[in-house]
């Protein structure tokens, strides 16, 4: 199994756990979704840290709450043809590539990402991240064995 450079801009298959599940006690995403790599850090001791941000179907209330993705992109991507935005609100940080990185298909076993977006969309999302005042984020990697 070959995985993929966690590289921001990277959309991959991952079960996302959104804040208000954690905080509602699940430790496990309800379904598996495509997410964005928004940050990799390597650190010290050789693990890499990685955050993402989950792609949904939910137009967000606010403009500054996410990046919708064009329909080119998406099926550049290979996701589904109903509009998606990216949610700039939460993200979930992990150790690369932990428990929760999934194929993207049964069909794909072996493939955990559908690939990268556009330059400026990536900048967009990220600077939508950045310019919040707060955003949630959950640790995934808190009381599992790696």
């Amino acid at each position: 199994m070959a995985l993929p450079e966690p590289t921001p801009g990277l959309v991959i298959s991952y079960a996302y756990l959104w804040a208000d599940q954690a905080r509602a006690g699940r430790e496990e995403g309800a379904k598996d979704r495509p997410c964005v790599i928004i940050l990799s850090v390597t650190q010290r001791e050789g693990k890499t840290e990685v955050m993402v941000a989950p792609i949904t179907h939910s137009q967000p209330k606010f403009k500054a709450e996410g990046v919708e993705i064009s329909a080119a992109t998406k099926a550049r991507l290979g996701l589904d043809d109903q509009r998606s935005w990216i949610c700039t609100t939460e993200i979930n940080r992990f150790t690369w590539p932990g428990p929760d990185l999934r194929p993207v298909s049964r069909d794909r076993p072996d493939r955990f990402a559908y690939g990268l977006l556009p330059d400026a969309m990536k900048k967009q999302v990220i600077d939508q991240i950045k310019n919040r005042q707060r955003f949630l984020a959950v640790k995934r990697d808190v009381g599992r064995e790696r």
